[in-house]
Formats: structure tokens, C-alpha cells, sequence
């Protein structure tokens, strides 16, 4: 899918929201536990109840690898579904991959061709070749993290480099790569306050934001700074969205926490 192809879904639906789906069987619906893939099912019924309120998906890998190969199963038979069901949904394998180039070109087979997603999460630590070898991919698009939403952010990427913070520095360096246009960036939603100076650097890149509801970030700070004219945002939300309920009441939940987001984003795009 085409940045262009995103936008057209975003104003279609008044929507820039991303649904994560990171599934513990341990806070799902019990009575989800008595199907044969309770993974899929639950992931199945949070797709069916919002898929109207969202532009994309994103399973965070953890969550499916945890269970071992019946984990990976479920994962595919997810991302099967989107791509067959809701073709027009964006979906995002958030595994924060990055290595050495054959071993990225491996990782990016394995998302982009053998699971079919439309991006994936990328670690920027060890540079140009750990990169470019997903930049490879046309109409695939590498999210790479730049500012991220937890506490420990604060360790390396805040930290001054030649007068320069180093989430700049990679920011900056990234637009020099091979078919760095397929770029987009994690920023995180807690680092609202950051989103004026990183539009500086990449005004026209899409920016996926984690953080907002659960981990406190919130949405009108980061919109204030964080649009462009494309929108140019991807919202995550999942805990907040798709545990909302812990009865068989869960996808009607979810569905009226998808709602609340999606009307505060109309507001923000009218």
C-alpha cells in the first residue's frame, strides 16, 4: 500500500487510528480459551467490530511468538484475514527487526512476502546496510524507531551527540538512504513535546505514535504538532481498545473505545 492509498483511507473514514493487536491469552475473554485458536478468534471478532473506525492493524510479534509455532499460526492466519477480508487496512508487523544486511533481507522476506504485511518495525542502532535491505521492497514501508514512548528513551535517545539529540541524528541520517522515501517513524505519544522539532526534519514522513490512553500520552498534544497536510499520523491504541471488556461483551466494547478515538479525530480533521 502507497502512502497516497493510506491518506485516501484516512479522510475516507475520518480515521488515523491503529489498533494494536497484542493478544495475551491470559486477559482475553475465557470463554475465547475453548476454541481451537483462541488467538485468531479473538483477533477475528476485534477486526470485525472496528474495522470501520481504523485505517490499520498492528500485531506486535512478542505476543504471537510467546506461544511458539501455534503462536506464529495464529499471526498468519490474522494478517490472511485482514489482506483477504479488508484489503484496505494497513498493517504493520511491529517486530522491531534490525541486523546485519542478509540477515535484514531475510527478516523483510519473511514480513513482506511469506506474511504479506505492508510494513514492518525496524531498530536503526546498527545503521545504513541493517536498513536498506527493507527499503528494497516497493509499496512496503519501513517504520523505524526514532523517539520511542517508554521511560528508558531517555537513556540514549535524548542524549546530546555534537550538539545534536541522537533521535535527530537518526532522523537526519535515515533521509540519506537508499529509497528512504518508503520510510515512517516511531515517535512515541508520552514525547508530545518533540513533535514540533521532529516535523522539521521529516515534514512529509508518516509518523506511527504508540503511547496514547494506557501509557498516558494524549492526543490533542500530539496533533498540535504532529500533522501534516497528508495527516501524516497512524495512532496506535490496544490495550485501552481491545481489553476493554474481559466478557463475551468484548468486541462491543472495543468497538465503542474505537468510536471515542475515531469522532475525537474527526473533530481534529473537520
Amino acid at each position: 500500500m502507497t502512502t497516497k492509498e493510506l491518506e485516501i483511507q484516512i479522510r475516507k473514514k475520518k480515521s488515523f487510528l491503529c489498533i494494536g493487536l497484542d493478544v495475551d491469552l491470559q486477559k482475553i475473554p475465557t470463554h475465547l480459551l475453548t476454541f481451537e485458536d483462541p488467538i485468531f478468534e479473538f483477533n477475528k471478532a476485534i477486526i470485525d467490530a472496528t474495522h470501520q473506525l481504523c485505517v490499520a492493524y498492528k500485531p506486535n510479534t512478542a505476543f504471537y511468538e510467546a506461544y511458539g509455532i501455534k503462536g506464529w499460526q495464529s499471526l498468519a492466519k490474522t494478517i490472511n484475514y485482514l489482506n483477504e477480508f479488508y484489503p484496505e487496512i494497513y498493517t504493520i508487523a511491529d517486530a522491531k527487526r534490525g541486523d546485519i544486511g542478509n540477515t535484514s533481507s531475510m527478516y523483510a522476506k519473511a514480513f513482506f512476502e511469506d506474511l504479506g504485511f505492508d510494513s514492518v518495525t525496524v531498530a536503526p542502532y546498527m545503521g545504513k546496510d541493517s536498513v536498506e535491505p527493507f527499503l528494497a521492497f516497493p509499496n512496503k514501508h519501513t517504520i523505524l524507531l526514532a523517539l520511542t514512548s517508554n521511560e528508558g528513551a531517555f537513556d540514549f535517545q535524548t542524549k546530546k551527540f555534537d550538539e545534536n539529540e541522537l533521535y535527530k541524528q537518526v532522523l537526519e541520517t535515515s533521509k540519506t538512504w537508499k529509497n528512504s522515501e518508503n520510510l515512517m517513524y516511531v515517535v512515541g505519544a508520552t514525547k508530545a513535546d518533540y513533535f514540533k522539532e521532529i516535523r522539521k526534519i521529516v515534514p512529509n514522513a508518516f509518523l506511527l505514535v504508540p503511547g496514547v490512553g494506557a501509557q498516558g500520552g494524549k492526543l490533542k498534544d500530539v496533533c498540535e504538532f504532529g500533522l501534516n497536510s497528508q495527516i501524516g499520523l497512524l495512532i496506535n491504541s490496544s490495550r485501552q481498545i481491545i481489553y476493554a471488556s474481559s466478557g463475551k461483551d468484548f468486541a462491543e466494547k472495543a468497538q465503542k473505545q474505537a468510536v471515542k478515538l475515531q469522532l475525537t479525530m474527526e473533530k481534529i480533521m473537520s
